[in-house]
């Protein structure tokens, strides 16, 4: 393993990359009315991109009530889509590649997003607290259970979303299976208590993830298609008690597609200090996943410069996503490649506000200038 390991091309789908250093999906909660993306995030994207790098834009909800955060962006309407336009423009200008990772939260949403109740595959509500639109903390609300003709209408919404993308000038498009969202409940046996073909066994409590990428797959093409999922992952009331043989299934399923990749996070220990770090003493989740499956990996989650290299370079993953490093180092490919040292990220300033915490971090070059 070397240094260069991280900056070797890579094919992805239809798209060659220069160096596998990836801008993960980072939910940033600053659109504007009508959940457009503003000029703000036109130029946010713009500094991060790279010449043959590889950014997954930040969760979209695919519907009005897919919706779960204040001000998140979605890919439903003729606005949000020439707001989504300008901005994968200006990473193209910069030679950058550009995925919209597609969203639906479920339960996790909130009745002052949409005016409905949310809806899950059952009637679960999950634990603990959650913004409303208006930005105040309350309890989860009790989600409605889908029935079958809702989760078809759903499953269009997301086919609906991949061709809305498209149009908008993505280069592919990231179903989003992880965090607890939609998709996740539908996997997991604490969330999914259905006695029908979308519950009990695991290959029933897979069918919807399913669904929703062959629907996705038929509009986009399995090259500019993607998933992600979390298997060790516990954000909002998630978790399966014995992750293996569901992910095992999962990912074995969605192998047959032969999409463009496969996005795994990594378990992480949560620190105090800059930096959550992944658990050295286990191994990662795309080590105990590479077997089962056969196309493109990418590993996210706690990757330092080092710890990214080793991964790839043991060929355990293809290409390392990084989230936060990436908030506070619009340059952070140059960093890597430079090892240089990274700015600290501002935690109160990720979800919403205006520039400050997002578009006003310094580069090296600017540093470099100061000094």
């Amino acid at each position: 393993m070397t240094q260069s390991a991280l900056f070797q091309p890579l094919r992805i789908g239809r798209l060659e990359l220069s160096h596998r250093v990836v801008m993960a999906p980072l939910t940033r909660m600053r659109a504007g009315p009508g959940m457009v993306p503003r000029d703000i995030a036109v130029e946010y994207y713009r500094q991060r991109a790279t010449p043959g790098g590889l950014i997954v834009a930040e969760a979209s909800q695919v519907m009005p009530t897919g919706q779960g955060y204040p001000q998140t962006p979605g890919i439903h309407t003729a606005e949000q889509i020439a707001g989504w336009k300008r901005v994968t423009d200006a990473v193209h200008e910069a030679g950058g590649h550009i995925f919209l990772q597609l969203w639906h939260v479920g339960r996790i949403s909130h009745s002052s997003y949409h005016g409905e109740t949310p809806v899950a595959p059952s009637a679960v509500a999950a634990a603990g607290d959650h913004f409303t639109a208006s930005w105040k903390l309350e309890p989860f609300q009790t989600p409605r259970a889908l029935e079958l003709e809702d989760i078809a209408a759903i499953v269009e919404a997301y086919r609906t979303g991949a061709r809305n993308a498209l149009a908008a000038g993505f280069d592919g498009v990231e179903i989003h299976g992880a965090n607890g969202y939609l998709i996740e409940q539908f996997l997991q046996s604490r969330s999914n208590r259905r006695q029908d073909i979308y519950g009990g066994s695991i290959a029933n409590r897979t069918r919807f993830l399913l669904d929703v990428t062959r629907a996705v797959v038929e509009e986009a093409g399995a090259d500019r298609v993607a998933v992600r999922l979390s298997p060790f992952g516990t954000t909002n009331d998630s978790g399966e008690d014995d992750p293996l043989p569901l992910y095992r299934h999962a990912i074995a399923a969605l192998s047959g597609f032969q999409l463009a990749y496969l996005h795994l996070i990594e378990p992480r220990i949560a620190g105090t200090g800059k930096a959550d770090v992944l658990n050295d003493s286990a191994p990662s989740a795309a080590e105990l996943f590479r077997d089962s499956w056969p196309g493109v990996l990418i590993a996210a989650g706690g990757y330092e410069g080092a710890s990214a290299q080793e991964e790839v370079g043991k060929g355990l993953a293809d290409a390392i996503a990084f989230g936060r490093p990436f908030i506070a180092n619009p340059d952070l490919v140059e960093r890597i490649r430079l090892g240089a040292p990274l700015n600290p990220w501002d935690r109160p300033t990720f979800y919403g506000g205006d520039a400050k915490g997002y578009t006003d971090y310094p580069t090296l070059e600017t540093l470099n200038a100061a000094a």
